[in-house]
C-alpha cells in the first residue's frame, strides 16, 4: 500500500512537472514572437539578421513575470509598454553579455 501511494505520488509529480514545462514552453514561444515583433517594429537599429539572437537573449534574461507580459502582448499586440520592457531587459548587463557573446553589438536606442 505504501509503495503504491509512493508510486502514485511520483507519477503525479512527474505529470505536474511535465505540464508546467509544457506551459512554460508555450509562454516562451509566445513571448519570443512578441519580442521579435517589437524588435522589428520599434528598434530599427537592430539588423534583420540579428532579430533572432537579440530575441533569444531578451527571453533568456527576462523574469517569469516578464515572460508572462511578453506572452500576453503576443495575444493583445505589442505596444510602447512592450518596447519599454524589451529595452529594460536589453539594458541588463547579462543581456548585453549574451548579445556580445552572439557576436552582436548592443543597440538599445
Amino acid at each position: 500500500m505504501i509503495r503504491a501511494a509512493a508510486l502514485i505520488a511520483a507519477l503525479t509529480l512527474t505529470a505536474c512537472a511535465e505540464t508546467t514545462q509544457a506551459v512554460d514552453n508555450v509562454a516562451r514561444r509566445s513571448a519570443k514572437a512578441a519580442v521579435a515583433e517589437t524588435l522589428v517594429t520599434r528598434f530599427p537599429a537592430v539588423p534583420q539578421q540579428a532579430v533572432t539572437p537579440f530575441t533569444d537573449c531578451v527571453i533568456d534574461n527576462a523574469s517569469a513575470r516578464e515572460i508572462g507580459e511578453f506572452a500576453k502582448d503576443a495575444v493583445i499586440g505589442v505596444s510602447e509598454t512592450t518596447a519599454a520592457l524589451v529595452r529594460s531587459v536589453l539594458e541588463r548587463p547579462a543581456t548585453q553579455q549574451c548579445i556580445v557573446g552572439a557576436g552582436l553589438s548592443v543597440l538599445t536606442a
